[in-house]
């Protein structure tokens, strides 16, 4: 498996929030951390990659398995990356709004039946 966090070492990615679409995302790996059971959730890491041709771009964060087999985001704001959005005149997005694009990207990811994937292998 590889490690969420492998991200950081990955070299940066400048991509202008007009093409965020390209990188065209896929699941790379999901680690369940901690097994869950009765008194506690399941927790875990998922990392995707994608790639626009010329670069390799990565996001992980961490889940939660809430009550009837929903899985969630343990902190949307605490996404890792390589990339860097740039408005179209090359400005360095603010955090916050990085943020909101990463979002909005994970959003239409398949990443919850990644994550059911990686719980149900555990039984």
């Amino acid at each position: 498996m590889t490690p969420a966090w492998i991200v950081y070492a990955w070299p940066r990615v400048l991509c202008k929030v007009k093409h965020a679409h390209q990188l065209q995302f896929a699941h790379l790996s999901t680690q369940v951390l901690v097994a869950g059971d009765a008194n506690r959730p399941a927790l875990g890491q998922t990392l995707w990659q994608g790639d626009d041709g010329r670069s390799r771009a990565g996001v992980a964060w961490d889940w939660v398995s809430m009550s009837q087999g929903v899985v969630a985001m343990v902190d949307p704001m605490a996404l890792i990356t390589n990339v860097q959005f740039l408005t179209s005149a090359g400005e360095v997005l603010a955090p916050f709004e990085s943020a909101r694009q990463l979002n909005e990207i994970v959003h239409a990811l398949p990443w919850q039946h990644e994550v059911q994937r990686a719980l149900s292998g555990l039984h």
